[in-house]
């Protein structure tokens, strides 16, 4: 019984995630998601208190997936420097690349950013832990000098924040410089000579 309710859990979120790419979140009700599953609403409403609570957790599978990767560029092989160019180069590319080819999602994600969702909060916790992670490691192995790692990741994080925010990625799409590896680049300077 508690596999199906997950399973049925799991389905409704990838339903939900299928029509928001089609014609938004915004557009998109529970009647529709229902209809696609063959299902009443008051059944979807069983799984899901609130049209909200879907949005979330459709955003909640993105944001888990940006996770999985960054917590696979933090335990890969290789220096903290390299380990720190390819997370944000893997968090920029998600983000360009809902917003070139999944942009009703892209807005998803926004707007649980722009009405600071607490799903939002706790997913930038969780990368900034990450990258506090990677530049510690920097650290114990003396590839950067040591120091407070937590305040050295909210710098690096602030520095880069253009190329992992998805509303700043669009604003700043049309302005070349700075790139990423050269923010990356100034950041791992700036590190190696604190």
């Amino acid at each position: 019984m508690e596999r199906e309710s997950k399973d049925t859990h799991k389905l409704i979120v990838e339903v939900a995630e299928r029509l928001f790419r089609q014609i938004g979140f915004q557009k998109t009700t529970v009647a529709d998601i229902a209809r696609e599953l063959h299902m009443s609403p008051a059944n979807v409403y069983r799984f899901f208190t609130t049209k909200s609570a879907i949005n979330e957790a459709v955003c909640l599978d993105l944001l888990r997936k940006i996770e999985a990767d960054a917590e696979k560029i933090a335990a890969s092989r290789g220096g903290a420097a390299q380990k720190i160019r390819n997370l944000f180069s893997s968090v920029e590319k998600t983000h360009r690349k809902l917003f070139m080819y999944d942009r009703k999602l892209h807005d998803l994600i926004d707007a649980a950013i722009t009405e600071n969702w607490a799903i939002m909060r706790r997913h930038a916790e969780r990368m900034a832990a990450i990258l506090e992670q990677i530049i510690a490691s920097g650290m114990a192995s003396n590839e950067f000098p040591k120091g407070d790692a937590a305040l050295a990741s909210r710098l690096v994080n602030t520095a880069c924040i253009r190329f992992c925010h998805p509303r700043l990625i669009v604003e700043y799409e049309q302005e070349p410089e700075p790139t990423l590896d050269q923010m990356i680049g100034f950041c791992l300077f700036a590190m190696t000579r604190v």
